[in-house]
């Protein structure tokens, strides 16, 4: 169902965990990943934290993309709970996000 990796997402739950340490090297990431990947990781997000039920999921994308008009990597720093919210929506779509985090530990 996802484009993106699910280690990927691994790795920014793990640094949003670490913010204050990890701040430069989330943005970092965050700026690598491609349009499409950047759109997924939001629309993960926005379905952890309930603004769209898993259903959803192609509208949240499509969300994302028409929406993304700061940098990435600045919406998601911003957004309280990042790291929570990613792992409630990577849940709810059926993706076990620990696997992958502890394969990055």
């Amino acid at each position: 169902m996802l484009a993106i990796s699910t280690h990927k997402v691994a790795q920014i739950i793990l640094m949003g965990h670490e913010l204050d340490r990890a701040e430069g090297e989330l943005r970092g990431f965050l700026e690598t990943l491609n349009e499409d990947e950047q759109a997924e990781v939001v629309a993960v997000m926005w379905i952890g934290r309930g603004s769209f039920e898993v259903e959803d999921f192609a509208e949240a994308l499509a969300t994302a993309r028409a929406e993304a008009t700061t940098p990435t990597a600045d919406y998601l720093i911003g957004t309280p709970h990042l790291s929570d919210h990613l792992e409630a929506g990577l849940e709810a779509l059926g993706v076990d996000p620990s696997e992958a985090e502890e394969d990055l530990l």
